[in-house]
Formats: C-alpha cells, structure tokens, sequence
C-alpha cells in the first residue's frame, strides 16, 4: 500500500512537471513568435484610386453610371450640359473664317504690289503689303487654335473612365454644377489591389525585398498570397514640427512607455483565392516568410 501511494504521489510529479515543462515550452515559443517573427496584425487592403474631375465646368446634364458599377476605359461617367461649349465653337469657326477671308485679301493686295511697276507702287507700300498678308496669317492661325480649344471643351464636357475599375461613393446627381478640375467621383482602378503591412521598427531587419507573404483575411478563411515589393524610408514625426518661424518644436515631456514605431511594408498581391472579393479598406493580418538565404545570413550575424 505504501509503495503504491509512493508510485501514484510520483506519477502525479511527473505528470505535473510534464505539462508544466510543456507549457513553459509552448509559452516560450509562442513569445518568441510573437516578438521576433515577422508578422503583424495590422495590415490594410489597399487600390489606386483616380479621383475624377472634368477639364471643364457645367451643370450635369446626365450620370451614366451607378454607385459600385463596374466600367471599361473609355465609357461614359457623366456628362456636362455642352450647349453653351457648341456655341463657343461655332463662334469661333465663325471668326476662322473671317480671319481666312481677310488673310486672303491681304495676301492678294500683296501679290498685286509685288508685281506692280515701281513708278506706281513703292517699295514700301509692297513691303508694308507682305508685312499686312503675314499679320493677316498670324492672326487666322491664332482662330484656328481658338476653334482646336473650343472643339476640345466639346470633347471634354463627356467624362470618360481613364481606366478599367469601380465607381465607388458615388454623390453625384443631375442638375449639380461641377467646376473645373472639381474631384466629384472617385474610379477604383482594376488590377491595382495590394497590402500595407504595418510592421514594428525593430521586425524590419526580419524583411526582405522578395520574401514571401501570406495575408490572412480577418473573419475569413482566405488567404491571400504575394510578396513584399518594397519597405517605406520615412513615416511622420509627431514630435518634430515646427513653429511659424520654421524652429523645432520639441516636446518637453517625455512618455516613459514607448511603442515601437510602425513602418509600412508594401506587399504585391500575387494570387487572390477564388471566390474572395477584395475591397479598398479591408484588414487582414501579415505573414512574412524569409528566404533561406536570408535567414542562413540573420543566423549567422
């Protein structure tokens, strides 16, 4: 009886400090993951984004487009009322023509002149001639660059998508005046996704040009594929602005608990899972795995 209870207050030992060591095992390599592993949580989905404005302004006479659409490069977003820009047009053509007529006569005076006797037509009145036909010229030319403007407001009262992508937050509306150059509709451009991993300053060392990613959605199953594509050389320092006299301003106090700044990594994605449908926006968390080579370089450093 006595060496059973001897075998089961030891068994008991041994199984305690098993789990103990085991524990302190896991906890160990979790913490190392955790503090010395390139990954991060906070990572952003991000697009190009072509902020649409017209080169001219006007009422919206149409929206062709609904919000979230899809759209080629080329088609029609909207369109600005072009009556006034037609008028234009025709006002300048009118002028062109004015201007041709009058270059011809004064081209024609001028031929005239020139093959005049020198006992009726002097030798300045011909040169004051080719000096009017060439003036007369100038200025036809300066119509016709008048009528090339005009016909390029007509043109450019229809905006058009600059690329392939989706219309998103769509506010514009019939019967809204636009300015010129007036950001009213923002294009999602296709093809252009990728992610901003935010990674501590001091995981930097961990990542390399090249080294594969993976982006774990958050709340998904998916995960996205790519590579990292480059690592950024500055972010904002909150604590270095300057006064009105272009002077540091310096913060006095000191916050004792200090966070390792993050840096922005950019990952190319290089496969989207099928069925996921990426948006501008979403979160995911970062996984970067290091090329041999590298890690064989960090070992031995």
């Amino acid at each position: 009886m006595n060496k059973n209870t001897k075998l089961a207050k030891l068994l008991r030992f041994a199984i305690t400090f098993a789990v103990v060591s085991i524990a302190l095992f896991l906890g160990v390599m979790l913490w190392d993951n955790y503090m010395n592993s390139a990954w991060t949580r906070d990572g952003r989905v991000r697009a190009d984004v072509v902020m649409v404005a017209p080169d001219v302004g006007g009422l919206v006479s149409r929206v062709s487009v609904v919000d979230n659409q899809f759209v080629r490069k080329g088609e029609l977003l909207y369109q600005i009322d072009d009556v006034r820009f037609h008028h234009a047009l025709t006002a300048a053509e009118a002028i062109a023509q004015t201007r041709k007529a009058e270059y011809d006569m004064k081209k024609h005076q001028s031929f005239r002149r020139n093959g005049a006797d020198y006992e009726v037509v002097s030798a300045e009145e011909r040169n004051d001639a080719h000096y009017d036909a060439q003036i007369a010229y100038a200025k036809y030319e300066e119509a016709m660059a008048l009528v090339e403007s005009e016909k390029l407001n007509v043109e450019r009262s229809a905006i058009r998508a600059p690329s392939d992508g989706w219309i998103s937050n769509l506010l514009l509306r019939k019967g809204d005046y636009v300015q010129a150059g007036e950001k009213r509709m923002a294009l999602i451009t296709n093809g252009s996704f990728w992610v901003y991993g935010y990674f501590e300053e001091h995981k930097l060392s961990l990542i390399h040009i090249g080294d594969k990613a993976q982006m774990k959605m958050l709340g998904t199953k998916y995960v996205v594929k790519g590579h990292v594509e480059s690592i950024a050389r500055g972010i904002a320092d909150r604590d270095n602005t300057t006064d009105g006299r272009l002077l540091a301003n310096v913060n006095p106090i000191f916050t004792w608990v200090r966070l390792a700044q993050r840096i922005p990594v950019r990952i190319h994605i290089d496969n989207v899972p099928k069925g996921l449908k990426l948006s501008a926006g979403m979160t995911c968390s970062v996984t970067i795995i290091p090329n041999k080579s590298d890690q064989r370089s960090a070992h031995k450093q």
